[in-house]
């Protein structure tokens, strides 16, 4: 369980800097209650209790919670690395076949999908903007910044911005 919550600090300490990076001087119990941290915290918990064969009837009801509480639906065994950032939940929507690496960051309402069976996959350092998509068994490299409403079904190379319907790299 010590690498559930390590991660759930990681996840806190990279929201609090992003507001910090933002300009707003925030403190560690603010950021704990802003928008989107209790997502993040019950996704973590839920995640842990699925990989436990006599704790996975937990992750249903803790997921279930996310989707009533906070308006968002993740797939119970979607992995994200640390430093994974929900800014504003409602909307957002996560396959459990997801894979994700270290700081991912959604904003809200956006789907991560599954087509034909298939997720996408998700390098380090992404930036989904409020609305954006991503279908399909595609992968998004590092430091992509997929932008707002963007639908992505193809993959989208390191180092890029994604924009449009559907969206190409630039």
């Amino acid at each position: 369980m010590s690498a559930t919550f390590k991660l759930i600090k990681s996840d806190i300490a990279r929201k609090k800097q992003i507001f910090l990076d933002d300009g707003a001087d925030i403190s560690t119990l603010r950021t704990l209650l802003t928008d989107g941290t209790s997502a993040n915290i019950i996704y973590r918990l839920a995640y842990r209790c699925a990989q436990n064969k006599f704790l996975s009837p937990f992750a249903l009801v803790l997921s279930h919670i996310n989707r009533v509480y906070n308006g968002c639906v993740i797939g119970v065994n979607a992995k994200f690395d640390e430093g994974f950032v929900i800014m504003h939940p409602i909307g957002v929507v996560i396959n459990s076949k997801v894979v994700g690496g270290k700081n991912i960051t959604l904003e809200s309402g956006v789907v991560i999908g599954d087509e034909k069976g298939k997720s996408p996959t998700l390098s380090d350092n992404i930036f989904f903007g409020a609305g954006a998509k991503a279908f399909g068994g595609i992968n998004i490299g590092s430091n992509v910044k997929v932008g707002a409403n963007a639908v992505v079904v193809k993959e989208i190379p390191s180092d890029s911005t994604a924009l449009g319907i559907p969206a190409k790299a630039r």
